[in-house]
């Protein structure tokens, strides 16, 4: 490695670390680089424009936060938890199933785990407030925890940028999540369940059985997308980015003309708070595609994996390794920066050691997901202190236990690879 490699990794590094925003601290680290060795800036230019050009599938990116956003804005949200209230609201802790089982059918149409707790997210923490019932941390936590399935389930933002670097299917990436997500959304039901009796939450009154019906009929066509999505995608009818553009289409339809729960200047607002986030996600893509230009001169991924293969590492001591190195990186790192700017550093060595590039994207997701949760800089924590007023310390006390609960499921999902990929392999995958 070259003595402007190791100046571009300082760089990074310090700049991160005085606050500068990750992408601009890749962009001016990747200049560095440029400059030191000689290289004209011209060169970063053809990167992107090469990058952008060659990468279709990053117009799903802004086409499924559009599709969250219409989907918070409206009335939408509010008949979903209608709908969860009187699935499972009759059990102990049943607002806390409720959270998840919310957060679990809301995932089918944002993709986004920001997008999930600041918009439903926040609507459940005021029903279990006002409840009397929880406490303001653990109804914070349990949100924040069921908020990290919003990207495993599909749609996925994380996977379609994972899907960019790995050359993987999306179809199969998004297929592999779906029991990955249930069993996320399963340990946490259960841990709110251990905790709900332990604490001795009082049970909501229940809604009556007969009011079930309606109620479903209210949210159908909400649940309809995640429906209409996977059979867009897996049916041959539409490529993963066209099926994006049916989920902003369908949402807008939805919230606009079936609900008529969106005026033209909300839904200016939401174009524009769109156009924000993509721009947002854009320049870390932009950064991560010049940094990966950087690190595939310098020709690190091939040595990393030589050197892994002449130690004679397990396939299972690896992923296990770069499992905790996630975990470690996710407290620092948004999920953004670790999918585009170190995952392709460990691809070349999964190759070499046989490791599925679909169960290893999933894996590292979930991963992702988790360290959005993770104290003391986990992202998500700080956005329902932002958008909620409740105190970080007390949403942190509480996050344990479902961190806990996370973590044995993302333990479970890598020692047993037929967790992520039987979907897959039932739909034709032969990795």
């Amino acid at each position: 490695m070259s003595i402007e490699f190791f100046v571009c990794i300082i760089t990074l590094f310090l700049l991160a670390g005085i606050g500068m925003p990750i992408a601009y601290a890749i962009m001016i680290a990747s200049l560095t680089y440029l400059l030191t060795g000689g290289n004209g800036v011209g060169i970063m230019g053809k990167v992107l424009m090469d990058g952008l050009y060659q990468s279709f599938i990053l117009l799903a990116v802004p086409l499924f936060i559009v599709a969250a956003n219409i989907m918070n804005a409206g009335t939408i949200s509010d008949r979903l938890l209608s709908f969860c209230v009187a699935l499972v609201g009759r059990f102990r802790g049943g607002l806390g199933h409720v959270n998840v089982v919310a957060s679990l059918i809301f995932s089918g149409m944002s993709g986004s785990a920001v997008a999930d707790a600041a918009g439903i997210g926040k609507i459940i923490i005021q029903m279990m407030t006002k409840s009397g019932h929880y406490t303001r941390g653990y109804a914070a936590a349990i949100t924040a925890a069921s908020a990290t399935i919003g990207p495993i389930i599909p749609p996925s933002i994380p996977m379609v940028l994972y899907a960019l670097v790995s050359n993987t299917s999306i179809g199969y990436l998004f297929l592999g999540g779906i029991i990955p997500g249930l069993m996320m959304g399963a340990v946490l039901m259960g841990m709110n369940t251990f905790l709900s009796h332990r604490r001795g939450f009082a049970i909501e009154d229940p809604v009556p059985l007969s009011e079930l019906p309606r109620r479903t009929a209210n949210a159908f066509p909400a649940l309809l997308m995640p429906a209409i999505l996977l059979y867009g995608i897996y049916g041959g009818v539409t490529t993963p980015t066209e099926a994006a553009a049916v989920a902003a289409f369908y949402a807008l339809m939805l919230a606009a003309l079936f609900y008529r729960a969106l005026s033209f200047r909300a839904l200016y607002g939401i174009l524009v708070e769109s156009a924000r986030s993509s721009a947002a996600v854009g320049l870390v893509i932009g950064g991560a595609l010049i940094l990966n230009y950087v690190v595939a001169s310098e020709n690190i991924p091939n040595i990393l994996a030589q050197r892994l293969v002449g130690l004679d590492v397990e396939p299972l001591a690896f992923l296990l390794s770069v499992t905790f190195l996630l975990l470690l990186l996710g407290c620092v790192l948004d999920a953004t920066t670790i999918i585009l700017v170190i995952l392709p550093l460990f691809l070349p060595t999964c190759r070499e050691l046989g490791i599925d590039l679909v169960h290893f994207g999933v894996v590292a997701v979930v991963n992702c997901m988790i360290g959005l949760i993770t104290p003391p800089y986990g992202i998500l924590l700080f956005v329902l202190n932002a958008v909620t007023q409740i105190p970080l310390s007390e949403i942190i006390s509480e996050i344990w236990p479902f961190l806990i609960a996370l973590l044995l499921a993302l333990l479970a999902l890598v020692l047993w690879p037929g967790l992520v990929l039987w979907l897959p392999r039932l739909f034709g995958y032969a990795g």
